[in-house]
């Protein structure tokens, strides 16, 4: 499933001219993990690391769930190209199906909250985070 929704913002144009820095999954972002994350002097440019959080049963049926994830945003100053994401991803994912690529069920995705005009301490730079809630079917 992570692999569907992060294959669908890498694909997204709009996304992409925003996210000059690519969108990445992966465990952080870091000159080591996500090179393309950063410019040739350095410094980070605006990207997005989509992460899973957690799955949980749910539902009526035995084989359903959730499936928690984040999508967080980067920039080096600013919270502009991070808004201008966080609005494109919303557009991209609230109530949407996916089809993950092992053949189980997305029956819809929702948004279920932000963390806004927050800061990466390590990095030194501005990050915002929206966090989704996938119904799937388990297998």
């Amino acid at each position: 499933m992570i692999d569907a929704v992060v294959t669908l913002l890498q694909n997204d144009a709009t996304l992409a001219a925003i996210l000059t820095g690519g969108v990445h999954r992966a465990v952080e972002i870091s000159r080591q993990e996500t090179p393309g994350a950063f410019d040739n002097n350095r410094e980070l440019l605006p990207c997005a690391l989509v992460k899973q959080e957690s799955a949980t049963s749910w539902g009526p049926h035995p084989h359903s769930g959730r499936l928690y994830i984040a999508v967080w945003f980067y920039q080096r100053r600013g919270y502009d190209a991070v808004e201008a994401a966080r609005k494109r991803v919303y557009q991209l994912l609230h109530r949407r199906k996916l089809m993950p690529g092992d053949g189980s069920g997305c029956y819809e995705m929702r948004h279920a909250g932000d963390l806004l005009d927050a800061e990466e301490a390590e990095l030194g730079v501005s990050m915002a985070m929206s966090r989704y809630v996938a119904t799937v079917e388990r297998r």
